[in-house]
């Protein structure tokens, strides 16, 4: 099992988490690009679980750690992992400071996975305006513009029925909720999620 912070969902949280990528397109997407598969992970604030539950489920040795985690000391030692996971936390436009606190995790030419909401899609519309949506996948933007690559995960929120999807939406967000469910057709959601990747240090 991966060694986490405690995190207890809501019984609403988890009504969630049990919709998002249930086709698992996002672990695959690591996969490919870490790979992840036998390797030591290190997962940066996955506050729910259901990532790391996903990458052990693809063969990932899964340690996670907290969001401020690369503020400071190495939190499980210096370059002992292959890969590093930042699921929707931290790198909010990657400064010289995150990149050697990432890299210092790492062990030489170790991967770096950033996951952040991607936008253009049905679930960005229960947010509204983010950067993420916008600059951050230019190429002059914090992430390309910083040696990075992305590649855009087009992956789904999927409910039983339309029923549980208005429902669970209404009460999850509101009039945003509400107003993205009355359009709905089909009880999914279409999530897309960047994976900026790029490796750190000499091979």
């Amino acid at each position: 099992m991966a060694d986490h912070p405690d995190a207890r969902p809501s019984r609403l949280d988890e009504r969630l988490r049990r919709a998002i990528d249930r086709e698992a397109k996002i672990p695959h997407a690591l996969d490919a690009l870490g790979p992840v598969a036998g390797r030591e992970v290190l997962l940066l604030d996955d506050a729910t679980g259901l990532l790391a539950d996903r990458l052990i489920a693809a063969g990932a040795h899964v340690t996670a750690i907290a969001a401020d985690a690369l503020g400071g000391a190495a939190p499980a030692g210096p370059g002992t992992a292959d890969v590093l996971v930042v699921a929707f936390a931290a790198f909010r436009g990657p400064d010289a400071g995150e990149l050697a606190a990432a890299q210092a995790l790492l062990r030489p030419g170790g991967r770096l996975l950033v996951l952040h909401d991607y936008g253009r899609d049905d679930v960005s519309r229960l947010y509204g305006p983010r950067p993420e949506y916008g600059d951050w996948s230019r190429r002059d933007g914090p992430f390309l513009g910083n040696g990075f690559k992305i590649r855009v995960v087009h992956s789904w929120w999927t409910f039983d029925s339309l029923e549980e999807a208005r429902d669970l939406l209404v009460e999850s967000f509101g009039a945003a909720g509400e107003r993205v469910g009355a359009e709905l057709t089909r009880p999914r959601l279409s999530y897309n999620v960047a994976v900026y990747h790029r490796s750190l240090g000499a091979a």
